[in-house]
């Protein structure tokens, strides 16, 4: 039987997310840092670019987690072209003013045009982290 205020270990992996490499938290950076003024990548766009596609959500939490004021997190948005909240009620409003400062526009749909803004790395395979046989992805 069940202790009274213990979770499942189902629900522990759930609530918190599984440690990832530093490594790859590094790569994620490393390519951000590179995404030009009034440009954006989207998650999924740099775990592609990184080699692997299926950690778009990994790669949020790399933007979580940062705290170098030299990784240009606003400029990582969703596959819309959108800002993704996730509760958080400041850190939306910011991002949105910062994009905005560098000439990013956003539709009623509080979105920006990825064919406008959408960032594409000239030689890609410089950021490629796929070959970490570590990644839990």
């Amino acid at each position: 039987m069940k202790k009274p205020g213990k979770r499942s270990s189902k629900a522990k992996r759930e609530a918190a997310p599984r440690q990832l490499p530093q490594s790859f938290y590094d790569a994620v950076y490393r390519l951000v840092r590179d995404i030009p003024r009034g440009r954006v990548m989207t998650y999924g766009q740099i775990a592609a670019v990184l080699g692997v596609p299926r950690a778009a959500r990994a790669v949020g939490f790399a933007m979580r987690m940062s705290t170098n004021r030299r990784v240009p997190w606003q400029r990582v948005v969703n596959h819309r072209g959108g800002i993704s909240a996730r509760g958080e009620v400041d850190r939306p409003v910011l991002q949105r003013v910062m994009l905005e400062k560098e000439g990013v526009k956003f539709n009623a749909a509080e979105c920006c045009d990825l064919r406008v803004y959408r960032w594409e790395p000239t030689d890609p395979e410089q950021y490629v982290y796929a070959d970490n046989p570590d990644l839990p992805f």
